[in-house]
């Protein structure tokens, strides 16, 4: 059904989720709706909507701001991948000993992301030190193929290097079915304008097969 209502949407997302899952339905959503003008940006962190004129948001994990209404796409799965040069060049780790002798790449902010999803004892969680930290998955994502190191990276931005064999799922008998929830965000107070509603369901439609619809899923 064509959204028949003009104007501007202000777009922001973290860069990773901005490559990897909306700018390849950008000129689709232009296509189907081009009265609708867009400006995308990728401030990185928290973003304050009212502060940088932002309609709507995209935010990957859990949500502490009760100003903002969310709709929620679905869930993205948390995964420790390496690529397969580096698996043959300093072999695979099978147990979460062996993993923290291998360069282990992570976050520098915030530190709950370097809390991977695998099961020690009776934990569910591993608090890992990076060998090398960046404020941005997307560098992660770069660095694990070139072949530095291992990484905990979800599905939203790995999903075609995991389909083609460029990246490989290590840990998988000892990794926690761990899924992120990712929400379209946008102040309570705000209407939610055609063009908004129109946004939102297309990104979701067109994104199932990497954010899963159900946290069960």
């Amino acid at each position: 059904m064509l959204c028949l209502f003009n104007g501007t949407l202000r777009v922001d997302a973290a860069t990773p989720f901005r490559l990897h899952v909306i700018n390849p339905l950008i000129g689709q959503f232009h296509e189907i709706y081009p009265q609708i003008s867009l400006e995308l940006t990728n401030y990185e962190g928290v973003t304050n909507l009212l502060e940088k004129q932002t309609d709507i948001a995209f935010r990957i994990g859990s949500l502490a701001d009760s100003s903002l209404h969310a709709t929620l796409l679905g869930y993205s799965q948390l995964r420790i991948l390496a690529s397969p040069i580096y698996l043959q060049h300093f072999g695979e780790p099978k147990n979460v000993d062996e993993l923290q002798q291998h360069c282990l790449l992570g976050f520098t902010s915030p530190e709950s992301l370097n809390e991977w999803p695998l099961y020690q004892g009776e934990k569910k969680r591993v608090k890992i030190t990076p060998t090398i930290a960046a404020n941005s998955g997307e560098i992660l994502c770069n660095l694990v193929r070139k072949g530095v190191g291992i990484a905990c990276l979800s599905d939203f931005m790995t999903y075609e290097m995991r389909k083609s064999g460029e990246f490989r799922q290590i840990l998988t008998g000892v990794t926690d079915d761990h899924k992120q929830p990712i929400n379209a965000v946008y102040y309570r107070n705000q209407a939610l304008s055609p063009r908004l509603r129109c946004f939102i369901d297309f990104i979701r439609q067109h994104s199932q097969r990497i954010i899963r619809p159900s946290s069960t899923s």
